[in-house]
């Protein structure tokens, strides 16, 4: 069905880019990686690879990324209801929203799906951030103007900051940013214990996995932010400024919160993992940017030919998500090119992988003709 609103081409495409990069090209190629096995290529991948800890690459900002464009659309689908005095029609939408993204969030890596209670994790998938983050920004926007959701997104910052730096508890935080040490991973591990992701009971005892480090539970604040400043994006866009204007703020502000976060993570360190406050202005700088740059190439100066394969995958990203992450059509490229495997070698998984993402592709190129476009 169509949208309710005038769609932001430029947010469509660049939502189609950052899931192309998720549900596509990362897939692709790491197995070309390991065939390849050169020193420039494995160079090349850092740009496709998480940081193990402190520091920030490229492909960092998928995430972010995602929060960002949904709190970007928020003001022109949410916009309608601020003046309602009845707003449960839209609570009950939001409340909708966010039950299904962590039903769906717990499908994808909470493990839902494999029916093995002892393999149940509550949070653990961008899915749920997402919705934490949804709910916060939701919540503000529909109540309060804009300038109590930028004190509240400064607050929340802060408040993570404070309790990183000053909460000490069982030898956890009190400013130690260290994996074992710090205290949103306390936090998760008091809070979630056998529903954290990865961990197992053995012998009556809950064992954590010594390699996973992402934390959830005191980093849902910072959710929140990620999400507040795609809405401040959102209502810049939204807003009856000249074009002009609009991408020229959108590249001054990501500017500013580029510099500031780099800045401040010379005292609290830029760490993607446990999302610190750093970490939320940095990302959201360089989505501000690309937010800018896309805005300004597309609906600014009009260039919109040859793009339509990214909002094949933009306007439906939650099914290109979850069709990557929850079915595997490696089985249909086995079963067609099984007989080329012993002469591509090592170049075989590659192919497996590319054969993958395009059946991927074809069907939501199928539902984007038919302008079925699945919402939560």
């Amino acid at each position: 069905m169509k949208p309710a609103y005038e769609r932001l081409e430029s947010l469509d495409v660049l939502r189609g880019f950052d899931l192309f990069c998720l549900v596509a090209l990362e897939g692709i190629l790491h197995p070309l990686g390991r065939a390849i096995d050169a020193s420039w290529y494995n160079d090349f991948l850092w740009g496709f690879s998480h940081v193990q800890w402190e520091g920030f690459s490229s492909w960092d900002l998928v995430m972010p990324l995602f929060m960002f464009m949904a709190g970007v659309s928020m003001p022109f689908a949410l916009s309608r209801y601020k003046a309602m005095p009845d707003k449960w029609a839209v609570y009950r939408r939001i409340v909708k929203r966010v039950i299904l993204l962590w039903i769906f969030g717990m499908m994808c890596q909470g493990n839902l799906l494999g029916l093995d209670p002892d393999r149940i994790y509550l949070y653990s998938n961008t899915l749920q951030a997402i919705a934490m983050g949804y709910l916060i920004a939701a919540m503000l926007f529909l109540h309060v103007r804009l300038s109590v959701q930028i004190g509240t997104a400064v607050a929340l910052l802060l408040v993570y900051w404070g309790a990183m730096q000053f909460i000490t508890v069982d030898g956890y935080g009190g400013g130690n940013y260290t994996p074992d040490g710090n205290l949103a991973e306390w936090v998760d591990r008091t809070v979630l214990g056998r529903f954290r992701d990865a961990a197992v009971i053995e012998n009556g005892q809950v064992v954590f996995a010594g390699s996973y480090r992402y934390t959830w539970i005191l980093s849902s604040l910072n959710f929140g932010v990620t999400v507040l400043t795609g809405l401040f994006a959102g209502q810049i866009l939204k807003s009856a400024m000249d074009r002009k204007r609009k991408w020229q703020w959108l590249l001054g502000i990501g500017v500013a919160m580029v510099a500031l976060g780099w800045l401040w993570g010379l005292q609290l360190p830029v760490i993607k993992k446990i999302w610190t406050s750093s970490m939320v202005l940095v990302s959201s700088g360089y989505c501000f940017l690309l937010m800018g740059v896309f805005y300004y190439w597309i609906d600014y100066k009009g260039h919109r030919k040859n793009l339509t394969w990214l909002k094949v995958y933009g306007m439906n990203s939650i099914v290109a998500y979850m069709l990557a992450n929850v079915i595997s059509f490696r089985c249909i490229g086995i079963s067609l090119f099984h007989g080329l495997e012993q002469y591509l070698g090592n170049y075989y998984p590659a192919l497996i992988a590319a054969s993958n993402a395009l059946i991927i592709y074809v069907i939501l190129w199928l539902l984007y003709k038919r302008n079925i476009f699945l919402k939560v």
